[in-house]
């Protein structure tokens, strides 16, 4: 049994809208959820001792118990039933709590990465399954390209990619609770939802301006009251040429769209340069999707 290599993609929401909460405290979403050319690099390989490491470039990233990449690797030996050792080094490059499911990613490449080493003991019905109980973001990474999300995360259509652009990633540096921002989400008739149908009909048409004007995100209703450096970094991007920007997830990472790559690359450089820059890049769409 070989050593593999893979890659695991960030995600950001062109589209996130939340309908509803239940009783187990999860909520009903609409998103529209996308891929982009940022990722982690994860190399996954057999050792001899019967243990389950990670281990990471980052030295403040937990590797044990709470880090998904380990408790995918623990989920899908313990359902293989197998003693064999397994060590995850894990690269990390897509930002920290930020939105763009760095962790969930992970988790998803060392389940694609274990079922290839293992000669594909579990069908991705199997993976989606075992993704979902790892988190709601797990099976959108286990797809990638572009879908539709609905339910708290877990029913996936896919979609056709948006025209090609560049896509601006911005993180100020702070951290954002996902708990924190849906627990203090509002959601009462006076609501604006955003326009989901309306950007499924552009994604379908292939509108590269029906999708731009379709950005929204409910969550900035609740992030960036608390962090308004998000709606600085959208107002910013906007004048520096961006065709939309969005804060993606929960936050605080705002992205921006350019159909133009020379402003794209000019806004990369303000940035970089700028008080925001150890967490800047510029990315595009990642169009490969997985079939399950």
């Amino acid at each position: 049994m070989e050593s593999i290599q893979m890659r695991a993609y960030a995600k950001i929401n062109l589209a996130l809208d939340v309908l509803g909460r239940r009783e187990n405290g999860y909520h009903d979403v609409r998103m529209i959820m996308q891929t982009i050319s940022l990722y982690d690099r994860l190399t996954i390989r057999p050792i001899v001792k019967n243990e389950r490491i990670v281990t990471s470039n980052l030295s403040f990233l937990p590797t044990g118990k709470g880090n998904l990449a380990y408790d995918a690797a623990n989920l899908f030996l313990d359902k293989l039933g197998t003693k064999q050792g397994i060590c995850v080094e894990l690269e990390k490059h897509i930002p920290i709590a930020a939105g763009m499911a760095g962790g969930s990613t992970d988790a998803a490449a060392v389940l694609l990465g274990l079922n290839e080493l293992f000669e594909k003991p579990f069908s991705p019905e199997q993976l989606h399954v075992f993704g979902l109980s790892l988190g709601a973001d797990v099976p959108f990474c286990l797809l990638g390209g572009t879908a539709l999300a609905e339910g708290i995360g877990e029913c996936l259509t896919p979609l056709p990619s948006p025209p090609p652009c560049k896509i601006l990633i911005v993180k100020p540096p702070v951290g954002v609770s996902t708990k924190f921002v849906y627990e203090n989400l509002k959601l009462d008739a006076a609501t604006v939802h955003p326009d989901i149908d309306g950007m499924l009909t552009a994604l379908r048409a292939g509108s590269y301006g029906g999708i731009v004007s379709r950005l929204g995100n409910l969550l900035e209703s609740v992030t960036t009251v608390h962090y308004p450096e998000i709606n600085e970094i959208k107002e910013q991007m906007i004048a520096l040429g961006a065709d939309g920007a969005l804060m993606s997830g929960s936050g605080p990472t705002v992205f921006g769209l350019f159909q133009n790559s020379r402003k794209a690359s000019e806004a990369f450089y303000r940035f970089k340069t700028g008080k925001y820059g150890s967490q800047t890049y510029l990315t595009e769409l990642e169009r490969r999707s997985r079939s399950r």
